[in-house]
């Protein structure tokens, strides 16, 4: 399954709850999982953004959707990187001309 990396940062009505914070996080992680995707990590960040998520999910449309629902909690605003492992870069690269 593809991997994603999640960057979140939290809306003014995401820090307003911050104390449901660990709970809503939880229940994300196992719509992820309802919905197809295998939990890898969640940490909480300094910087940029607020939190990082990383996983895998059968595809691109079903992490889509599942990060758009995150949006309209209104929560967090997301970000999303697509990973690739060191083993798919190299495959990647014995593709070029």
């Amino acid at each position: 399954m593809p991997t994603y990396i999640g960057l979140l940062k939290l809306t003014d009505h995401g820090i307003k709850n911050i104390k449901e914070a660990p709970q809503r996080i939880e229940n994300g992680i196992k719509a992820y999982e309802a919905m197809g995707g295998k939990f890898i990590a969640f940490y909480v960040v300094l910087g940029e953004y607020d939190y990082v998520a990383i996983g895998e999910a059968p595809s691109d449309e079903a992490h889509v959707a599942f990060f758009l629902a995150l949006g309209v909690e209104g929560f967090v605003r997301t970000r999303t990187l697509k990973a690739f492992t060191k083993e798919e870069f190299a495959e990647i690269v014995k593709k070029l001309p």
